[in-house]
């Protein structure tokens, strides 16, 4: 192998193992502007894109404990990596997609798993992290609140009793 194919190779592996998910894309028809919008918007979203030759990636996927892709590396195909959630991710190709019709999400990794198209759609379409997180807090801090208006009530219902009868006695 060339040393310029094992400096990718290496490169590959690295942004492969440094990423908890990665998500293989067909770019197939997409325009080089619209290619830096979507590059631009993964990288709001904490996420990087690269065209990859599939090669050297098929071989940097087997280097990094991928199982083998055999022939499902084909076409003109982008990788996307990124250290926070593959949600967000997936987020931002499922949206992209919508307007422009284009990338077309193939398969993906999270951690050992496969995943195929559907499933990352699916992950597109759940909340991010911190809107679960909020979501769990408001259900466990629920039952507490309702416990606290319980134990009001009858205080409050007395004090109400007792300002009914000294404002009769007033008037």
């Amino acid at each position: 192998m060339r040393e310029e194919k094992k400096y990718l190779t290496a490169e590959y592996v690295d942004r492969i193992n440094a990423s908890p998910y990665f998500i293989v894309a067909d770019y197939t028809g997409l325009k080089v502007s619209e290619f830096e919008e979507l590059r631009n918007r993964l990288l709001g979203a904490g996420a990087e894109i690269h065209v990859v030759k599939n090669t050297i990636f098929k071989i940097a996927a087997t280097e990094a404990g991928i199982a083998k892709l055999n022939g499902e590396l084909a076409g003109q195909l982008a990788v996307v990596t990124g250290e926070d959630e593959i949600s967000v991710a997936a987020k931002v190709l499922k949206n992209f997609n919508r307007e422009f019709e284009k990338p077309k999400m193939r398969f993906g990794y999270l951690g050992e798993d496969r995943l195929d198209s559907k499933s990352i759609n699916r992950l597109a379409d759940l909340p991010s992290l911190d809107v679960l997180r909020g979501q769990l807090c408001g259900l466990i801090k629920e039952p507490a609140a309702r416990l606290a208006r319980v134990i009001n009530t009858p205080g409050a219902m007395l004090a109400r009793v007792l300002q009914a009868h000294a404002d009769k006695e007033q008037g």
